[in-house]
Formats: structure tokens, C-alpha cells, sequence
């Protein structure tokens, strides 16, 4: 159908009619058009609006993206190491800059370009690890160690670059990325921590290339340096993003997005420089883009996401591998930008969905009575006996602002069944403090700060049938009053 040609004309479907000469009411104010034209003051106010609501959704978009890129320059830049080397995280101090680490196990970090050196070959020992690879949009390639198909026996994977033709390599597992850029991790989990770390030291990375003579891998402890990785909320956000896509190709889902985002500057392969305009944009929208995250982190409306009914606690992963529903109609946009928002990585078994193996995540944010969790006060968590799981269960505490573990003067953020020095109940049952001074009488305490918010995640490590039939229930974190 055609548009009324006349100010007064309106059918019974519901057409919008205007004037040629009016003034719309909208939730921006009041827009001026002439003869269904907009003015220039108009147009320009529509275009900045425009503009900045895109860069809003880009902003939660990009998180995943934009989390392989912090992480890759404070290996680079603050810690100074170099492609192919391996960065050993040993202790709190180590992973302070980090998104929700565990402080229970080792972690180790490498990130590769296939692009500059070819090929990665990750020769994987036996025993127990679990780790993985993953693209820049931290999708799991292949798991490895425990929760790989080695099923932690070790042996060699080899990952390709994109548009590789492939190669005869019978003994080794093998993989192809979808980006240039990659990025391997793992964790040692032997309870004895030098028998850990002697494990994931033997790991070996090294070009493809390089197979008749590998190099040995070179691996670098952070020494308790101070660094920081969690998404920036200002123009450098914006920066991450075009330098990441400096020299990667770009999936067909996210074309869409890079459409809206080149009226601002943003191009892959091209240079980032911003105007005037553009720079003011994509800085409020960064800042306004961060507090959405925020909010779908910690105040989800995703559907499923509450683990027992009647309960605060919530899954923390709730999407899958390749980050699209199961019905392949849509990118689970909200679910991954919750969890990458709070985290970094994934793999099969960070999934949480296998009897027995890999990990569990949950979450909360309030109290049993649905009060924000605040670091000013006394709370208890009463975790039963015979918590379902092969390995260990651990809970550690983060700050909602930067999603890194809770440093106090304590000099502690976690409690784990691993701990020696965890007291248990009679009954078999452990309590957990959690406040700004321990409570009297109280044993398996960890300090919050007065002032700020703080997030635990609940891990459960080969989870147990009680878990998934859900026969054990998680309690709630309580407020001790008075």
C-alpha cells in the first residue's frame, strides 16, 4: 500500500500519518520534519542516536572478543611475553587481574598466531589436566587432558589456520580455527600442587613447522606482578576491537555488526581513527554498553537460568559451545555475554552438562532473602555433606565491578574441600563466613571489603549424579543479624 498522501488520511490497519509540517513527539523529545523530510538538527540528533545504540549492542557483542584481546595484551604488554610461551598462574596474587579465576588450581596461558607461525602443535601429557583451544571469540576448538578426547592419556593436537587445505598427520588429533589468532589453556588438577605443576609444565607447543626438531617450550611465571584484563568501558574498548580484527577474517554472523559500526570508524583491516564525533559516541556508548552487561550478568532474565526453584542460585554458563540455541535461529546473545562479561574461557567440560566430568559453575548475587550480596556484611553459607562431586568443590569471591577475585588484607578470596585446614561439622557439613571481620566462633571465614559488592561462584568439579537429579541442593548465603 502507499503512504496517505494527505496530513488527515488513516486507515483502519494502523498506518502512522504526519503532516507535512509537524513537530513528533518521541521518547527523544520533540523531532522536527518538513514535508516528511527530516530537519537538519533532526537528522543529526536521529544519526547520533542511532549511532549510539548500535554501539551500545556492539559493545555486548564484542565482549567475548574483546576478552581474548585484554588478556592477550597483559600477557604481551604487562607481562611481557610473546607468542608460543607459556604463562604459569600459580596463587591469588598471580590471577588478581584476571576474570573469576579459580585459586584452587594452576592455571597456564599461550596464545598463538597461526597466521606468523604456522600451525600449532600442543603435545599433551598424561595425566590430570583439562584444558583447551579456543578463537578469538573464545570458542572451544577441542578440549585436552581429561576432558579431551585423550580422556587424559596425552598425546599431540595440531590446530589450523582458516582455509587450511589440511595435512597427513595420522598420530595427531586435528582441529582447524576459524581465526587467526588462538588461544590455549589448562589446569593442572593432582591435589599435590608440585605434581600438578610438573604435569602442565610438559606440555610442549611449538609450530608445525617445527615438528622434525621442536622447540622447547619456554614457561614464564607472572611472580605476583600486578596487571588487569577486565573489558575497558572507554574508547580503548573500541581499539581492542579494531586491533583484534586487524588481520582476521570475519564470520558471517558478525558482518551485520561490523556494518553498524563502520559509520564510526570501525573497520576491520583499516586503521582505528575515530573523529571527533565518532570518539564521543563510542565513549558513551562504551560506558552505557558496560552497565547493560552488568546488569544481564547480575540481574538475568535468562530464561532457565535458576538452578533450583525457590533458590538464589543461578547457572553461569547457560549457553552452548558454538554460542547459538540448539534450533540454530539465533546467537545466544545475552547468555554468552552474561557469562564473558563475568569470565573468560570455555571448553566442553567448563560446560557443566556431563556426569563426572569437567566443572560446574553457579552463581548468585543475593542473599537468601534477595538482597544484593554487600561487603559491609556478615553472611553464612551452610554447604551439606557429601557435596556430589569426584574432585573437589570450591567457592571463591569476586568484586562486582571488576570481576576479579576479592583482594583483602586476608590475603584470600576462595574455600575449598582441597583446603587442610577446612573445618567440617559433625554432621559432615562445612560453614562458610563470609564478611568484613571474622564472626566470633566463626572457622572457614573469607574477608569482604566494606563498600563493595562481591559474587561468588560455586564450582563443583566432577559433579556427581546428586548434582544433576539435583537430590543435593546448594543453600543459600544467609545474613547473620546481630
Amino acid at each position: 500500500m502507499r503512504y496517505p498522501r494527505y496530513p488527515a488520511q488513516i486507515d483502519n490497519c494502523g498506518s502512522f500519518t504526519m503532516s507535512s509540517s509537524t513537530s513528533v513527539a518521541t521518547r527523544l523529545g520533540a523531532l522536527e520534519f518538513e514535508n516528511g523530510y527530516p530537519s537538519v538538527a533532526t537528522a543529526a540528533r536521529l544519526y547520533d542516536e542511532m549511532d549510539f545504540q548500535r554501539a551500545t549492542q556492539a559493545y555486548i557483542w564484542a565482549l567475548p572478543a574483546i576478552g581474548f584481546k585484554a588478556l592477550y595484551d597483559a600477557q604481551a604488554k604487562t607481562l611481557g611475553t610473546k607468542n608460543g610461551d607459556v604463562l604459569m598462574y600459580q596463587d591469588l596474587k598471580d590471577k588478581a587481574g584476571m576474570l573469576t579465576p579459580n585459586i584452587t588450581t594452576l592455571y597456564a596461558f599461550s596464545f598463538w598466531d597461526l597466521a606468523a607461525q604456522g600451525p600449532l602443535v600442543v603435545d599433551v601429557p598424561a595425566g590430570l589436566t583439562a584444558g583447551g583451544v579456543m578463537d578469538i571469540w573464545q570458542q572451544p576448538l577441542c578440549d585436552m587432558g581429561q576432558t579431551g578426547p585423550d580422556k587424559g592419556a596425552g598425546g599431540k593436537y595440531l590446530i589450523l589456520p582458516p582455509g587450511h587445505p589440511g595435512v597427513d598427520a595420522p598420530d595427531h588429533r586435528i582441529f582447524q580455527s576459524p581465526s587467526n589468532q588462538i588461544w590455549f589453556g589448562t589446569r593442572g588438577l593432582d591435589p599435590d600442587k608440585a605434581v600438578a605443576e610438573a604435569t602442565v609444565k610438559q606440555h610442549r607447543l611449538y609450530s608445525w613447522n617445527d615438528r622434525a626438531n621442536p622447540p622447547v617450550s619456554q614457561y614464564v611465571g607472572v611472580g605476583g606482578r600486578a596487571w588487569e584484563s577486565a573489558h575497558p568501558n572507554t574508547l580503548d574498548y573500541w581499539r581492542l576491537l579494531a586491533e583484534l580484527y586487524a588481520n582476521e577474517p570475519v564470520a558471517p554472523r558478525d558482518r551485520m555488526m561490523f556494518g553498524m559500526l563502520k559509520p564510526l570508524g570501525i573497520e576491520p583491516g583499516k586503521p582505528f581513527a575515530p573523529d571527533t564525533r565518532a570518539a564521543k559516541i563510542l565513549t558513551d556508548a562504551a560506558q552505557v554498553g558496560e552497565l547493560m552487561a552488568r546488569t544481564i550478568a547480575f540481574e538475568k532474565r535468562i530464561e532457565g537460568s535458576v538452578v533450583y526453584p525457590g533458590k538464589r542460585w543461578e547457572y553461569a554458563v547457560k549457553f552452548d559451545l558454538d554460542q547459538e540455541n540448539p534450533e540454530k535461529t539465533r546467537v545466544q546473545f545475552d547468555e554468552r555475554g552474561s557469562w564473558f562479561y563475568e569470565a573468560i574461557g570455555m571448553s566442553t567440560g567448563m560446560q557443566g552438562r556431563v556426569l563426572g566430568f569437567g566443572q560446574v559453575y553457579l552463581e548468585t548475587s543475593k542473599d537468601k532473602a534477595g538482597n544484593w550480596l554487600d561487603g559491609g556484611k556478615c553472611y553464612r553459607m551452610r554447604v551439606d555433606a557429601n557435596a556430589p562431586v569426584k574432585q573437589f568443590w570450591s567457592i571463591t569471591l569476586y568484586d562486582n565491578v571488576d570481576r576479579g577475585p576479592l583482594v583483602t588484607p586476608q590475603g584470600a578470596a576462595d574455600m575449598s574441600s582441597r583446603r587442610p585446614d577446612l573445618v567440617t561439622n559433625a554432621d559432615g557439613s562445612v560453614d562458610v563466613y563470609f564478611g568484613p571481620e571474622k564472626p566470633k566462633g566463626a572457622t572457614n571465614w573469607i574477608e569482604t571489603l566494606s563498600g563493595r559488592g562481591w559474587f561468588p561462584y560455586f564450582r563443583f568439579y566432577a559433579a556427581t549424579e546428586a548434582y544433576f537429579d539435583k537430590s543435593w541442593q546448594l543453600n543459600d548465603i544467609e545474613e547473620i543479624v546481630g
